[in-house]
């Protein structure tokens, strides 16, 4: 399947769903992932990095940006007992499994997924973690990141995974370059962590 799928709005194909569990900071947690959905039936292996490189974060508000079946945001949801999470995607799909997710693991009054156009213009988050869709091209990742960012608090931080291989350097000095100071977390098999901050 080609990655068009994963950006799109409805997918093509036909919709099977697959249920797999993964281990993510000390929590054993069941997802049922689908057909034109990224990472079907597995956690991929730059969120698995993102997860292995990073401490649960505390209490807040959290946006998980590109959502897919909604690991990153349930994630967080299960290990921040305070936190309240928005997850946005551009898959109806990924959208309607992220949801259903929510309602088998008993947090959707704390999760909710949703297009990105359903988010009150004025929410803004504590953080915001991601494994962007770098296969979306760079203007339009710019053009996504440059959206959400002004979403985060003063103070706020983004954590993102991102393949060397796919610009993780070159987009570390992009976002320095438009005013937010980006640092590496950790870098293994390929994959970069990097931290954004918002300092005003």
């Amino acid at each position: 399947m080609s990655d068009e799928h994963y950006f799109s709005a409805d997918p093509a194909v036909p919709f099977e769903r697959e249920t797999f569990t993964c281990e993510v900071w000390d929590r054993s947690l069941t997802l049922v992932s689908g057909s034109g959905v990224f990472s079907r039936g597995h956690l991929d292996h730059a969120t698995a990095l993102l997860f292995r490189e990073t401490e649960p974060p505390v209490q807040g508000r959290f946006l998980d940006l590109g959502c897919g079946y909604g690991v990153i945001g349930l994630a967080i949801t299960a290990a921040v007992p305070l936190a309240t999470v928005t997850a946005v995607d551009v898959n109806d799909r990924a959208i309607a499994l992220a949801n259903e997710n929510a309602r088998a693991m008993g947090v959707e009054g704390r999760f909710v997924a949703c297009r990105p156009e359903q988010v009150p213009t004025g929410d803004v988050y504590d953080e915001i973690w991601s494994n962007p869709p770098i296969r979306i091209g760079k203007a339009a990742l710019h053009e996504l990141l440059l959206t959400w960012l002004p979403r985060l608090a003063p103070g706020g931080r983004a954590v993102m995974v991102v393949g060397k291989n796919l610009g993780a350097d070159s987009l570390q000095r992009w976002l320095g370059e438009q005013g937010w100071p980006t640092s590496r977390l950790a870098s293994a098999k390929g994959f970069r962590v990097l931290e954004v901050r918002r300092e005003d």
